[in-house]
Order: C-alpha cells, then structure tokens, then sequence
C-alpha cells in the first residue's frame, strides 16, 4: 500500500516515489497545492476503487495520513 501510495503521488510532485517515508509532508515536502491534492485522491479512487469524501482530504498531511487511511477503509 505504501508504495503504491508513493508511486501516485510521485505523479504529482517533483520528489521519487522512493524518497517519500510515511513522515513526509504533502505540503512543505513535496509541495503539493490543494490541486495537486484533488487529483492524486481521484487517482487512488481510481485505484483502490473506493470514494473519498471531501471532508476527510482535509485530513490527510503525510503520506502516513494517506496510507493508513487508506488501509482502515480497505
């Protein structure tokens, strides 16, 4: 899950998927806007088949945030 997680995000930020730890920051490490945000959550829609409501993105601040919610849904 962690990696697959890394590899979408990758797509929307300048930084390797296998730089990424569950610590790091979508904001201040990988410079992702609220744009970039929307999108990579539709792309792990897409993926993982399932549906992200709007009012749990605000939740999500790591790679961490993204991969355990990820797997508490799954």
């Amino acid at each position: 899950m962690f990696e697959k997680v890394c590899e979408i995000l990758s797509e929307f930020t300048e930084k390797k998927a296998n730089e990424m730890t569950m610590e790091t920051l979508l904001l201040n490490d990988l410079d992702m806007d609220s744009f970039d945000t929307v999108n990579a959550v539709v792309s792990f829609e897409e993926e993982f088949h399932i549906e992200i409501p709007d009012r749990d993105i605000y939740d999500f601040r790591t790679v961490g945030d993204i991969v355990n919610y990820l797997i508490k849904i799954k």
